[in-house]
């Protein structure tokens, strides 16, 4: 908790640039002082109070509103005053430095927020989805974003924390008498509390890799042979010419990127240089390139010509791809197939037949995008996730399986319990390094 007498600190808490209103947030010790020497007066409390912004000499530098939140009904759990001006960057730089002379001092980035966690007024995953909302890029992704911010993802947590808790107790208590004898009825209740916070917990993970997907996307590597219509894909899939198309082989040399979204989920597609061997050194390092970017994706979209179904170029090319990343064939030039189609084809991934010259079969093809990264439609609403997150609810998985494996040996079964809710308390705050804090307030935005 910080003390009462935490110094105080201001910053312009809209974007930069012009705008119509821009907004001074003072938080701290000090901020009753300061708005007697800029206002001439305390506002109301939660009341908007039109008021002439003053330096020290009276002369006026800006009017506007005024909203004073005394402690600790406030984002920050302390005082805060908000003047709400003018958006010209001189005019909030004059009134932000007269803040500082006034004995403010500049927030860090992330500064209120982080105040906000630390004074008990939201837990470190709220506070992380205020930084989330405000980076969305998609109506889904701030959905998904304000329901952690309300605290679902926290609450979440803290259930299965609570059923942690109960088990904890069980178990501590059988441990406390060891010399009496243990009734069956405790040994099906341990049984029955440990299925049950497993089985949540796997839901939670589920629901927290939706989140995760949403916020930071998923790689998609176009690869395959080269004249398969990899570029015409890329520009079918970001609806302008994003590529350049020729009927030239090896006409595509550098990873070409593109950002797309389907259905509120962020796709960052990449088109890449044809797969084959070449005499030609500067293709050669496209190449290259390829298989770089192969190796860091979250989906391959191998393309193959559906005319041709699958050489034995395109076996090879299958056969090097990395094993452990997923893969979706895709047939392109599927508007040569009338009267052709092709029937059994031996192949173990998922596959889809689509037309980049026609758009034949491009609903098919976006259904089958977000199935192969990974994204469901939830029943419940979706939270937002970050990576810390996922691996905090992994290492609460795994310690939970291992206390499955040793439940017939209850000190080291009692360890793994406690281990599985101390992983759980990171996510929300209620153990967190100082360091990880720092880290993760220092990616926020200056005036919050």
């Amino acid at each position: 908790m910080l003390p009462q007498s935490a110094d105080t600190i201001a910053a312009v808490a809209t974007a930069q640039g012009r705008g119509g209103v821009g907004v001074i947030r003072i938080s701290g010790n000090n901020v009753q002082k300061l708005a007697q020497a800029i206002l001439g007066k305390l506002p109301k409390p939660r009341c908007a109070t039109f008021a002439n912004f003053q330096q020290e000499k009276g002369e006026t530098l800006d009017q506007g509103i005024a909203l004073y939140f005394p402690a600790p009904h406030s984002y920050t759990g302390e005082d805060v005053l908000e003047l709400q001006g003018h958006g010209g960057p001189a005019v909030l730089q004059m009134l932000l430095q007269h803040c500082i002379d006034l004995g403010a001092r500049l927030a860090q980035p992330g500064e209120f927020t982080r105040r906000a966690f630390l004074n008990g007024k939201i837990d470190l995953a709220q506070a992380e989805s205020v930084a989330d909302l405000i980076e969305a890029n998609s109506a889904e992704a701030a959905k998904c974003a304000f329901r952690s911010l309300r605290g679902d993802f926290s609450a979440a947590i803290h259930r299965l924390i609570d059923e942690l808790i109960n088990l904890r107790m069980l178990v501590e208590a059988m441990l406390d008498f060891p010399d009496e004898q243990i009734d069956a009825v405790d040994l099906t209740r341990r049984e029955e509390l440990l299925n049950s916070v497993r089985s949540k917990l796997q839901l939670t993970l589920d629901t927290a890799k939706q989140g995760s997907l949403l916020r930071e996307g998923a790689h998609v590597v176009i690869a395959g042979q080269p004249n398969v219509g990899k570029s015409s894909l890329l520009n079918r899939l970001a609806g302008e010419d994003v590529a350049l198309v020729s009927n030239i082989p090896g006409t595509t040399r550098d990873v070409i990127r593109q950002a797309i979204q389907i259905r509120g989920v962020p796709l960052h597609i990449m088109d890449t240089a044809g797969l084959r061997e070449s005499q030609d050194a500067v293709e050669n390092m496209g190449i290259a390139r390829t298989h770089q970017t192969l190796s860091r994706a979250d989906l391959i979209l191998l393309l193959l010509d559906a005319s041709q179904g699958i050489t034995t170029e395109d076996k090879s090319i299958l056969a090097g791809l990395p094993p452990e990343i997923p893969r979706l064939l895709v047939f392109n030039k599927a508007d040569l197939l009338i009267g052709k189609p092709i029937t059994d084809l031996e192949v173990s991934d998922p596959y889809v037949f689509v037309s980049a010259k026609t758009s034949e079969g491009l609903d098919a093809l976006l259904t089958g995008l977000l199935d192969a990264v990974g994204w469901r439609d939830m029943e419940s609403g979706v939270f937002m996730a970050r990576e810390r997150h996922l691996r905090a609810l992994t290492l609460a998985q795994t310690s939970l399986k291992r206390a499955q494996d040793l439940i017939a040996r209850p000190e080291l079964f009692a360890e793994e319990l406690r281990l599985a809710q101390l992983a759980l308390d990171e996510i929300t705050g209620e153990f967190t390094p100082d360091d990880l804090l720092g880290e993760i307030f220092s990616r926020f935005c200056i005036g919050k």
